[in-house]
């Protein structure tokens, strides 16, 4: 049985007040999965940095709210919020809360740097 703690999984700065740790990805489950699941947690006040993925995306807000950057749209989201991000869609979230946003990010196919276009 394959089973990780967030708190045991190291973590990688966004750059930007972005906290992220990869979780899953086909690498973890010996190539039996396509896509990867992330934990992201933005601190109050800072946002992911504005980029575009080649692949598809999708947010679970597990905590906190925030605005939501998609192209030329805006929303407000908060807990138990899902976000679907179409794939070389402008995007980034930003954290319009007290407390910090946290949420789990599933990308299909699974992320990769080079898919990854930042601004």
């Amino acid at each position: 049985m394959n089973t990780k703690e967030i708190e045991n999984i190291d973590a990688f700065s966004g750059h930007e007040g972005t906290q992220i740790r990869q979780i899953f990805s086909p690498e973890d489950t010996d190539n039996t999965t396509r896509y990867s699941l992330a934990h992201c947690t933005i601190s109050p006040g800072n946002s992911s940095k504005p980029h575009k993925m080649k692949t598809s995306e999708i947010y679970y807000i597990l905590q906190g709210s925030g605005i939501m950057h998609i192209e030329e749209e805006q929303k407000v989201v908060k807990k138990n919020e899902t976000i679907f991000v179409p794939p070389m869609s402008r995007q980034f979230i930003e954290n319009n809360g007290e407390g910090d946003l946290i949420a789990l990010c599933i990308v299909d196919p699974a992320w990769k740097q080079e898919d990854e276009i930042t601004e």
